[in-house]
Order: structure tokens, then C-alpha cells, then sequence
């Protein structure tokens, strides 16, 4: 199934949901828990981002993130690899921690936020992990009280949707969340209302695409990401397509097959053809390559520059 490209511009706040590999726990005990809280502000300070919400589940993580010039991909690989890391050396174990890609919504936080920060402080409610949210202790839920200091979670944003006055707008909060006891899932805040990656009106989405300098639908064709790709490894179109390994050409069509994969109207099978390659090891390599992106800091801006140019 084709990737949708992911919408970023500075100022986007987005619903991230990192699940466990297949299910399993991604938290074994405190020690990981604090260990997160560590990176998420590493993150915060690094990439000048903010955290609107959180909660750690059993197997998967909610955030609430806002990033500034650096894009939500690559705030999410350094989380997800320093993370790995971890986990990996305490359990004195190697693979995968994280299920596949990340989910993010992108969603209009105006009308939006307050509702998605209730939602997610509530969730060891919904799922009986305890009776009341004020005893899960690994959410923003007392950050948001005043109860608990977390430098690196953002309270004031959310907060000012109440009052102005601090006091006033944390007794409000509270009240909003004891109001939202009983809710049940709520759909939206996963799939969103447009293209399964935004949550806001017709209006919100459009501006959300003018700002990202995406087009909505098919905005460039098969062509012209062999040409973009060619371009930047400075390859013709036949060195794309010749037998062989050698690098850079190999590189090459691993990225041209990574992008069209990314994309939702381009076909792999199309590439395929064009390549004379089979399309089973060809989205392998594409995968592999984005894989490869979580170490490579050089061949991930690579991508971005090309993926920009296609949006031009």
C-alpha cells in the first residue's frame, strides 16, 4: 500500500502514536518511562519543538508534538533510534522496538488541541488501567495541574484556551477532564477527516497544503521523480536503469522506489517496467533505504531535498 508523503511546515501540530513491534510492551519498567521523558527533552531542546500532551501506555506512546523548522520525521528517528538504543542495551537485545512507521495526524489545533489533550491524558481510563486520571502518573495530565514540573511540556498554549489567569485556567482543565470521563474512542483523533492524515475543515486543509507546498492529488508524475532523483545523484536516466549494484545507481533507484511507494498515485509496478526490475526486491530496497535514513543524517537530507524539488 502506497505512503502518503507527510505534511510538514513550521508551526504544525500533529497526533504521533508510536505502537510496540507486533504488540509488545515498549516500556519494561520505570527505568525506560524516565528514559523517554529524557529524550523527549533532548528532542525539544534540540529541534526547538513543543510538547502539547503525552501519555506512555503498556505498548505504545501519545503525543502531542508542534515542530518549528525541522520536520517531524526527523524529530521522530532521533526519538525512535535513541530510544531503541536503550532498550535494546537494558534488555541486553537487538531488533526493532517500533512498529513500522509512526502515525501522525496533522490537526487544526484551535478547534482541536484542549479536546486531543483530554483524550489522550484520559486513555489508561478508557483502557482500566486505573479508575481516576489523576492516578496514572505517566501522562502530561499533572503537568497541565501545575502538580508537576516538566520542563520540556508545553502547558501555556492549551491552558490560555481557558483563561488567562494560571490559577483559573488549571481548575478549568480539571473540570474539562472530569467532564470527559466515560468517552469513548473517538475516531477522528486516529484517522482525522481528510486523506487519513488531517484532522481540520476543508479550510484548515487547504492552508495546511499551501504552507507544506504540497498539492492535493497527483502533483508530479513517475517522469519527473526519475528526472529529480537523476538529478541530484547527477545520473542520466540509462545509468538508473543499467544491470547491476555499483553505487551510486543502485542507490538511486532504491530512493526513486522509496518516493514512489511514499506516493498515493504512483505505481511501483510502472517503475518496475520503466527499470526493467522486478517490483518485489524493488520496494525492498526502497524500504531498506528508509531504514538506512534512522543513521544516515547525509542520505536522509539527500531525500528531503529531492522530495522537495517534486513539490515545486
Amino acid at each position: 500500500m502506497a505512503r502518503k508523503p507527510r505534511i510538514h511546515f513550521s508551526g504544525a501540530v500533529y497526533h504521533v502514536i508510536l505502537r510496540g513491534n507486533a504488540g509488545q510492551p515498549i516500556f519494561f519498567d520505570d527505568r525506560d518511562r524516565y528514559r523517554l521523558c529524557i529524550i523527549l527533552q533532548y528532542v525539544v531542546e534540540k529541534f526547538s519543538c513543543r510538547i502539547h500532551g503525552f501519555c506512555l501506555m503498556t505498548n505504545h506512546v501519545h503525543l502531542v508534538v508542534q515542530t518549528g523548522d525541522v520536520p517531524l520525521s526527523r524529530i521522530m528517528q532521533i526519538l525512535s533510534l535513541r530510544y531503541t538504543k536503550w532498550i535494546n542495551f537494558s534488555q541486553s537485545r537487538t531488533g526493532h522496538v517500533f512498529q513500522g512507521r509512526y502515525k501522525a495526524l496533522l490537526l487544526d489545533a484551535d478547534t482541536y488541541l484542549m479536546e486531543l489533550v483530554r483524550y489522550i491524558h484520559l486513555n489508561p481510563v478508557r483502557a482500566g488501567m486505573v479508575a481516576s486520571v489523576d492516578d496514572y502518573p505517566w501522562s502530561g495530565h499533572h503537568g497541565y495541574l501545575g502538580v508537576e514540573v516538566l520542563p520540556w511540556l508545553t502547558t501555556d498554549w492549551a491552558l490560555s484556551m481557558f483563561s488567562t489567569d494560571t490559577r483559573n485556567a488549571q481548575n478549568a482543565y480539571a473540570n474539562f477532564v472530569m467532564d470527559g470521563i466515560g468517552e469513548k474512542r473517538r475516531n477522528e483523533f486516529h484517522i482525522g477527516t481528510c486523506e487519513g492524515r488531517i484532522l481540520g475543515d476543508e479550510n484548515f486543509t487547504d492552508d495546511s497544503f499551501v504552507k507544506a507546498n504540497q498539492l492535493r492529488g497527483c502533483s508530479f508524475s513517475l517522469a519527473d521523480v526519475i528526472n529529480a532523483v537523476c538529478h541530484r545523484y547527477v545520473i542520466t536516466a540509462e545509468q538508473l536503469k543499467a544491470p547491476g549494484k555499483a553505487r551510486p545507481f543502485s542507490e538511486a533507484r532504491a530512493v526513486t522506489a522509496l518516493l514512489v511507494q511514499e506516493s498515493l498515485w504512483l505505481s511501483l509496478t510502472e517503475l518496475g517496467k520503466i527499470l526493467s526490475r522486478n517490483i518485489a526486491p524493488l520496494g525492498r530496497s526502497g524500504r531498506r533505504l528508509l531504514e538506512k535514513t534512522f543513521k544516515d543524517e547525509m542520505l536522509h537530507s539527500k531525500i528531503d531535498e529531492i522530495r522537495l524539488d517534486l513539490t515545486k
